[in-house]
């Protein structure tokens, strides 16, 4: 109960923070401190990130597969509880449908033996950013987070929401001890997923980073869109994007 009223709570102040942006641009309030921060990530991605990516390419692809089916199984676990607060109850039982079958018979989602049992993955990737945006919160203003980069005020409280408690793989490996999981890997997990998303989008930063006057501007305005897309459920593509998994660096 102190959960919900502690999300409650959240929500509620920032309804009355962002209750314009709705019919508003998105505001960059915090651009100098934005563009700092985009530029840290920059040096981290060019010393760290990418080589890894490039690195992670070289792997065989049915490794590469399996990695990404086991994430995409993962990230279920936070979809299915957002499909609820949505009123898409069917989905949420597909995607249950979907978890319960690739976790065993698949072991932990590396084959995805759902797809040929015929519960076709037709689904797309919620969060909690996405289930306020939803529910008519604003965006708030545009921020760029050390490391997790692109996020704006309300995404980033549907982030907070997975630390209490809205996310069961952080619950049973950071928050709570069991005997059969650890903190590393919940962290490993995140870590493989901005990898495996970075790896698919080598080609497509490069080419925006290149063509791109202002680089930092480009990218804000592609997380936007897409964030707006993934809110209405839309199936138009974003431009030089392939995986459309900017909130899973955050969210997930």
């Amino acid at each position: 109960m102190k959960k919900v009223l502690s999300i409650s709570a959240l929500i509620f102040l920032f309804l009355n923070f962002s209750a314009k942006s709705n019919a508003e641009e998105v505001k960059d309030c915090f651009e100098g401190l934005n563009r700092a921060t985009f530029a840290f990530n920059q040096g981290l991605d060019k010393a760290i990130f990418k080589p890894i990516a490039k690195g992670y390419r070289k792997l065989p692809m049915p490794i590469r597969t399996g990695t990404s089916n086991v994430l995409s199984n993962l990230s279920n676990l936070v979809t299915i509880p957002n499909n609820i607060l949505q009123g898409d109850l069917r989905t949420a039982g597909l995607n249950t449908a979907r978890l319960t079958v690739n976790t065993t018979i698949g072991i932990f989602g590396i084959f995805d033996v759902a797809q040929q049992m015929g519960l076709v993955k037709d689904y797309k990737k919620e969060d909690y950013g996405q289930t306020l945006g939803k529910w008519g919160v604003g965006e708030g203003c545009y921020l760029v987070l050390p490391i997790l980069g692109p996020s704006t005020f309300r995404d980033s409280i549907g982030a907070v929401a997975n630390i209490l408690g809205g996310d069961p793989w952080y619950n049973v490996t950071v928050k709570n001890d069991t005997q059969y999981f650890k903190d590393s890997d919940y962290f490993v997990s995140r870590g493989s997923d901005g990898i495996n998303f970075r790896s698919k989008n080598l080609e497509a930063f490069e080419n925006l980073e290149q063509n791109s006057m202002d680089f930092y501007a480009s990218v804000r305005s592609l997380y936007l869109q897409d964030r707006k897309q993934k809110i209405i459920n839309s199936n138009k593509v974003i431009d030089t994007q392939d995986d459309s998994d900017w909130d899973d660096l955050q969210a997930n």
